[in-house]
């Protein structure tokens, strides 16, 4: 993991895709939260961003470049932040950022990021070409 200040952003890059609270269910017995949970917060943020966008049902296919750089604690509401980088005829990558706001309100900082690739599938889960009119990504101000 690290913890090199200049890898840590000013702010966010995307639109905020979710908020949610890290509990005690989520931690290790060291009292900080798993990669896995983070990695599954993350998914569902892509998997949001990547469904507006296919205007249906995506799958995530890969999870690339997933760099964790500080933990995740118990108490901290975690961030995420959606990017499309690159839309295909089937396919949709997403860079995805996690920032955690300490104490639920305290200082916040950039703890994990990845890029996502999501595919349009339909109803019995074949690939499909994305809808021509998917709207874009709204965007939002980031949470202080």
């Amino acid at each position: 993991m690290s913890t090199d200040t200049s890898e840590q952003a000013a702010e966010p890059r995307g639109s905020l895709a979710t908020r949610t609270l890290a509990m005690p269910a989520d931690a290790n017995p060291s009292g900080d939260i798993f990669g896995g949970w983070v990695l599954s917060q993350m998914d569902i943020a892509g998997g949001i961003t990547a469904g507006t966008h296919a205007a249906g049902r995506v799958a995530t296919v890969a999870v690339d470049a997933m760099t964790f750089h500080r933990p995740v604690y118990v108490g901290d509401v975690l961030c995420t932040y959606a990017d499309i980088i690159r839309s295909g005829r089937t396919s949709i990558a997403i860079h995805i950022e996690a920032w955690a706001q300490r104490g639920r309100q305290g200082e916040r900082v950039k703890v994990t990021q990845g890029v996502f690739t999501f595919v349009a599938i339909d109803d019995q889960g074949r690939p499909r070409p994305l809808s021509e009119s998917a709207p874009e990504p709204a965007k939002e101000q980031p949470i202080p």
